[in-house]
């Protein structure tokens, strides 16, 4: 007999044993002792699946980061803030700062890393490229997405990838934000389309300019929505000029992208955006996030004025050869957190849907612009009867009052944050307020009582028409201290 059939039948027995086991071969004292069904028992909750959150507007203030912190007032006293600074920035969504604690937990390098870690970030991080493009409606047949610290870095490492030449001309307009000014007049020609007495975009001057400047215009640089007055730019109409006019169009999104869907596609290819720009600090994941979206043959015929790691395929004592985009626009080690809560705060706001978000602002709109009224010298900028085409943004002044004053008060006093300045969008702001350039050339800054200024409300998904009645309440009784204040300090100008 030889060692293996030897061994078999030594184990024959234990085989049996185990058997007879598993049938259910027990004698009868260990069935006795088995418990009755009612002493089993009953599942703990651990055990029990807890229900998934579903996120609307009428929950989602639930799960906002420190909507009810208190802060100190001027008088020691504390107050959980009315925070009405959302076109800034906007806080976090508790599920999105979740999302990044749980990603963290396998987060390795990213596109060059040998472990699991790395494997697993580097397919999040490629995947959610995918996500953005889904959530701005871009074909991913023509498009790529790369990502950016912010929409004043996207339009500025656009511009620096697009403009070859001095002489390249851009159309712009006289409503946009410093970001989608700045980096292309530093770089090229500008020319401006002006805005009308309510601050809408003049359509027919884009025209006219497109005209006059026949197949000279590479870009035409448009914001989707402003930051001073909340109106939205018919971006497809404006497509549909520049590509009649063989210019490309470019879309600042900053603030369009918590407020309303977006898409890149028009209604025909004609109205289809070329390039769009956004942060996701404007849109609840405030950790360094945002995206550039744009024609993959365009952007591989570029290259941006930003160099290192991750761009180059090989470098040689004297020469380089670099990647193809996206990854020839994100040089050095990428932003991970900002990557994951972007993604996650995309799912949050289509979840609790844009359509519920529209009708949510222009019900905020609308009390805050009704209550401004009943005020004595109340001046309301943009327009306050039509305010459809408005997100939720609403800057007003008072004739006899220094902005200055009245916005320090109501965050001091009042616990209410506003904004107080030009916004980063200077000749908007001017004309809105009906001063010259000249005028303007000799203000230093907007950030001092000396200069001009606006006061600007700008709402987020949780706020609430509480908060508004609450806001004009405190507003009303700081009016007559602000308006001796005014009088009483020399380099407080009423105008502004």
């Amino acid at each position: 007999m030889n060692n293996a059939m030897k061994k078999l039948l030594r184990l024959l027995p234990v085989l049996c044993l185990l058997t007879c086991l598993g049938a259910g071969c027990t004698d009868q004292s260990s069935a006795d002792e088995q418990p009755k069904e009612s002493e089993v028992p009953a599942e703990t909750p651990a055990e029990t699946e807890e229900p998934e959150v579903r996120y609307t507007i009428d929950n989602i203030r639930d799960y906002v980061v420190g909507v009810d912190e208190p802060v100190e007032l001027a008088d020691g006293t504390t107050r959980p803030m009315i925070n009405f600074d959302n076109a800034a920035t906007t806080p976090p969504l508790k599920p999105v700062m979740d999302a990044i604690d749980e990603e963290m937990k396998m987060y390795g390098s990213i596109g060059r890393g040998f472990s699991a870690k790395s494997n697993h970030s580097t397919d999040f991080f490629n995947e959610t490229r995918q996500r953005v493009m889904r959530f701005v409606g871009a074909d991913p047949e023509i498009n790529t997405c790369f990502y950016v610290n912010s929409t004043t870095d996207g339009l500025n490492k656009l511009a620096s990838a697009l403009i070859g030449s001095k002489d390249d001309l851009v159309l712009a307009t006289r409503m946009e934000h410093h970001a989608d000014d700045l980096p292309w007049r530093e770089r090229c020609n500008v020319i401006y389309a002006e805005v009308d007495e309510q601050g809408r975009i003049i359509y027919e001057d884009i025209e006219r300019l497109l005209t006059e400047n026949e197949g000279k215009v590479k870009y035409v640089c448009v914001t989707a929505a402003s930051n001073v007055t909340g109106y939205i730019t018919d971006v497809h109409r404006i497509a549909k000029m520049a590509h009649a006019h063989g210019a490309m169009i470019i879309v600042d999104g900053a603030q369009i992208v918590a407020h309303r869907q977006f898409s890149m596609k028009g209604e025909t290819p004609e109205e289809d955006i070329d390039f769009f720009v956004f942060s996701a600090h404007k849109m609840y994941s405030p950790y360094g996030g945002g995206a550039v979206i744009g024609p993959w043959d365009v952007l591989d015929r570029h290259m941006p004025q930003f160099y290192g790691g991750g761009t180059i395929k090989i470098v040689t004592d004297y020469d380089q050869v670099y990647k193809y985009s996206p990854e020839s626009y994100e040089a050095g080690s990428p932003n991970y957190a900002g990557v994951v809560g972007m993604s996650k705060a995309m799912d949050i706001l289509e979840e609790v849907g844009f359509d519920a978000i529209a009708e949510h602002e222009k019900k905020l709109n609308k009390r805050l612009i009704d209550g401004l009224k009943k005020f004595d010298n109340i001046i309301i900028y943009g327009d306050s009867e039509n305010i459809d085409d408005r997100v939720g943004v609403v800057s007003f002044n008072f004739t006899d009052i220094n902005s200055y004053i009245i916005a320090a008060k109501l965050a001091d006093v009042g616990g209410a944050a506003t904004r107080r300045g030009a916004f980063c969008a200077h000749p908007y702001v001017w004309r809105l307020m009906g001063i010259s350039d000249e005028e303007a050339a000799s203000f230093e800054n907007c950030i001092d009582m000396k200069t001009p200024g606006m006061i600007r409300v700008s709402f987020g998904i949780y706020n609430t028409e509480e908060e508004v009645d609450r806001f004009l309440e405190i507003l009303g009784k700081l009016i007559d201290e602000s308006r001796e204040a005014t009088m009483l300090q020399a380099d407080a100008d009423p105008r502004y």
